[in-house]
Order: structure tokens, then sequence, then C-alpha cells
């Protein structure tokens, strides 16, 4: 991968053990929890996690609103919708004791809220004055996962779950609702500098209960897909099982149309493997604990050095900009590599030669380019180069993601380019086809695109009959 890799971090081609290996060694998570499929979070790790939900937050609170509900659910409302449960039996986690009293109910720890929420909206909905309803919630949430687990990706408990519940008068509207939440996906992994591609699920992997769903997935460095977010519009299902109707206009007793959407802490999985290089964390700006790390250069008296580099740093802090002065014993490529592993998009550095010049050395994290900056262009240079680090990332990683999409028309191509990313394959939308395509080719259907995605031919893969349906495969974590 170019530079030679430093012997304490696995190369990224390595992505398995190098994924491993960066949450630990970049603290970002402690996988040495004695539970299974429970993690805990370093400060470092969790101070991203705070940033990105609350960038998560910002884009939701234009027009949701946070609540927060319990995590017990007690079995008689969770029972209720026999599709939903079924999607979820086998991964419920029981509370059955009060200490060492058997419970009179038995109490599920949430797997996801819906049979939580819901018996409160038939509460709060009288009239089609109260809609819409749109809440959402930031919690933990429970699942005895049996397969594999991997921190970020595969839990057993999820401790950064956003749920979002919306209740809307007729399907149309919730149809529209799943739509914006989808564009509001794609503009939060914007502001990771991740591109995701959005698909409608195939229907036996839609959410239990709903009446379709749309998931964005990103592309991890191994040619797996990543699902980052998921929206489903439940139609009246649910309405009709915990009896959430509204009076109309006029005076008609009608169900509510409902939506939910779910974003888990894979973002993160996804921010950290999408950046990634063989040198650590690579942070876009808006999230980085640190964005500028200051690097005096010192050889013999170290006064004049760091003070110029104290004064730099209160500039910097001056117009908001989060900022570390290393003034440790360390060398500075010790120092370098300190924070190159931690992901920081700007190094400063000061020496004796700068001092003379009034100037500073910046280096770009992403790309290791440096420029010689005046200090009376400090603050302007240092903005438009965090900028430039940000749209540098998105624009690498939106070149890589569709440079491996493939437009396949055969079993055979699909075999040829599966390992290596996303294959884009006429489909005629039918069960029997698509199952035979997933056995034969061994990845999954992600989806029919929800974008303009095209393919030549027009003959679906297994059956032949004409199809004017294309759609994504590819192996999945």
């Amino acid at each position: 991968m170019g530079e030679e890799c430093d012997k304490s971090l696995p190369c990224k081609q390595e992505f398995s053990e190098w994924y491993n290996d960066i949450l630990s060694v970049a603290e970002i998570m402690d996988v040495r929890y004695p539970v299974k499929g429970l993690y805990v979070w370093f400060p470092f790790g969790f101070s991203i996690r705070k940033r990105v939900y609350n960038m998560l937050r910002e884009l939701l609170d234009t027009d949701h609103d946070e609540a927060l509900f319990p995590l017990l659910i007690p079995e008689h409302e969770f029972m209720k919708e026999a599709e939903h449960i079924k999607g979820f039996e086998d991964e419920v986690y029981w509370v059955t004791n009060g200490g060492t009293t058997p419970l009179d109910i038995n109490l599920a720890l949430r797997p996801t809220s819906e049979t939580a929420i819901y018996p409160m909206y038939k509460i709060w909905i009288r009239s089609h004055a109260d809609l819409p309803i749109k809440v959402y919630q930031i919690v933990n949430t429970f699942r005895y996962e049996t397969k594999h687990t991997r921190p970020l990706i595969r839990l057993r408990e999820i401790t950064s779950f956003k749920e979002a519940h919306t209740v809307h008068a007729n399907w149309n509207e919730a149809a529209n609702q799943v739509k914006k939440a989808i564009e509001l996906y794609i503009e939060f992994y914007k502001n990771l500098a991740i591109p995701v591609l959005s698909s409608k699920r195939p229907d036996w992997d839609k959410f239990p209960g709903a009446d379709y769903t749309i998931a964005v997935d990103s592309l991890m460095p191994d040619g797996r897909t990543l699902q980052v977010g998921t929206a489903h519009h439940l139609g009246d299902n649910f309405a009709k099982t915990f009896d959430i109707k509204y009076e109309n206009k006029e005076g008609g007793q009608v169900y509510a149309h409902q939506t939910c959407y779910g974003i888990s802490e894979r973002c993160i999985a996804s921010l950290i493997s999408v950046h990634g290089d063989d040198k650590g964390l690579v942070l876009p700006p808006s999230i980085a604990p640190v964005q500028i790390v200051i690097i005096p250069i010192i050889f013999k008296d170290s006064s004049e050095v760091l003070e110029v580099c104290e004064k730099v740093k209160e500039r910097l802090h001056g117009i908001g900009l989060r900022v570390e002065l290393d003034s440790s014993d360390k060398r500075p490529g010790a120092k370098y590599y300190k924070w190159e592993l931690k992901g920081v998009p700007l190094r400063i550095e000061i020496g004796p030669r700068d001092l003379k010049n009034n100037s500073v050395v910046i280096v770009k994290r992403n790309d290791s380019t440096k420029e010689i900056v005046h200090m009376s262009k400090l603050e302007e240079t240092v903005q438009r180069l965090l900028d430039q680090v940000h749209q540098n990332l998105y624009s690498k990683a939106e070149e890589d993601l569709y440079s491996k999409i493939y437009k396949c028309a055969d079993i055979e191509s699909v075999d040829k380019h599966i390992q290596k990313g996303i294959v884009l394959i006429p489909w005629c939308g039918n069960k029997e086809c698509g199952l035979e395509l997933e056995e034969r080719t061994g990845a999954g259907i992600l989806g029919i695109p929800q974008n303009d995605e095209s393919c030549d031919a027009s003959k679906c893969t297994i059956c032949q009959k004409e199809t004017n349906i294309n759609a994504y495969m590819a192996r999945t974590y």
C-alpha cells in the first residue's frame, strides 16, 4: 500500500486484523470486558462517538423531538405483533426475576423499541391535529447475537442506537417520511465524508412487520458492504396491533400509518474503516477530538519556540478549533506517529527556522502534503486546509466506492467480481430467482437501487424474463 507499514499496526490490506488492532491501539474500544459481545468505550473513542451523534442530533432536531422510553418491555406487549416477534424471538434477553422473586410478567430487554413506544402512541394520539408525530431516542439495545461478534459491527449490546418512530395520517405521508429519512442519512454520512448507496431491500430481508425497508450501505476495504442505516414503512400494521387511531376531519376513526428508522454505532465502524490507513485513524475535522496538533521542533534553547507554539495554540483556540500542543520530551518522529495514529487532521510544526521566517509548516494527515504558511495567514489557511481535508476524504472514498461497482449480466461475471466489491445485476424481482442468485453466488441481494443505476442487460440472470429491475449484490457483514 505505498508506504511501509509500522510494525505495531497491521497493514490495512489485512483488513480484519487491522480493524481489530486499531480499535485497541487508537483507544476506541476495549474488547476485554468479560461478557461476549459487550465492549467498553475508551474516553478517546467515546469523544468521537459523542461528536458523531451530536451531528446526527442536529440533523434530526430540525423537525424531530428527542424522547426516552423504558428499556424493559412487558411480554404481553412484546408478543402482540406476530411477524415482528418472529423476527426477534431468537435474539431477546428476558428478565424473569426481581431479585430472587419471580416476576408476574416477564420483561424483555429491548432489541428495538416499537413495542415499548407504540402503547404510548395509542394514548397520545386522538385527533388528526396530533399528527404527524416524529420522535427519536438514542439508547442501548440488546440482541442475543449468536454469530461471530465484532466490535461496533455485530454486538450483543448496541450502545448507541438512534431509532426514530413517526406517525402519519396516511400511507403516502409515511412513504414521504421514509424518503426524507434516507435523504437525512445520506447527508449525515456526507458530513462524515462517507458515500453510501441506498436500496430497497428484498421482501425476505425487510424489517419484521414492515411494508418495505430501504437501507443505506457503505463499502468496507475488504470489498464487503456494511449496512449503516435503515428506514421502514410500517403501513398500518402496528397501528392495528396497538390500536393507534385518530379522528379524521370527517369525524371518523382511522388507523394511523407509521415509520421507523435507525442508525447504530456501525456508523463509527464505517468512519474508521473507510478513511483509516496503514498509519492509523484518519478523521474528518468535524468529529476529530483533536483537530490540530502543534509539534515544537527543538534543538537547544526551547523557550522561544514553545512561546510561539503557545501563541499559535491560543490563536486557533480563539476561532473555536480543538488544538493540542505536544510539549512532551519525545522525539518529533515519535510525536508524529502518536498523532497520526489518532487521526488528527492537521499537524503544525514550528522550529527555529520557522521563527526566523515568521511562518509555520502545516501537514495534512490524509495525504501528508506540507504547506509553509506565514503567521499573518494562519487562521484562514488552517480553515481552508480543514475544509480541504474533508473534501479530499469524501472524494477519495466516493471514487473508491464507484470504482468497485461492477455491472454484470451472468453468474460467471458475478463470480469474477464479487470478491472485489458490489455487483449490479438484472433481476426479475421474484423471490425464487433472488434466492437462487444468492445461493449460486454466495453473496446477498442488497436490494433495488434508489438512484439511476442502470444495466445494459435486460433479462433476469436466472429466469431470462425481460426486466427493467437491477439489484445490488455484495458480500455483507
